[in-house]
């Protein structure tokens, strides 16, 4: 996970792949693969939503938070 304190933007990696397109929520930005597997999670204006990380308890909590199929 980085944050970009400039952009105020996190990214975060979570799985390899090549992107080939991208689908919006708020302030959430999804890239997917080919197949429709999320790859990286962006956040913009990430400054809002940094005390919020601590509630999620594992990358799988999260994974049901934003799903996109």
């Amino acid at each position: 996970m980085y944050y970009d304190p400039e952009a105020n933007i996190i990214s975060w990696e979570i799985a390899r792949g090549k992107i080939s397109h991208a689908r919006e929520f708020g302030n959430f930005i999804i890239h997917l693969s080919k197949s429709g597997k999320p790859l990286l999670i962006e956040i913009l204006d990430a400054s809002r939503f940094a005390g919020q990380f601590n509630k999620l308890k594992n990358a799988e909590e999260l994974r049901k938070v934003v799903a996109v199929n």
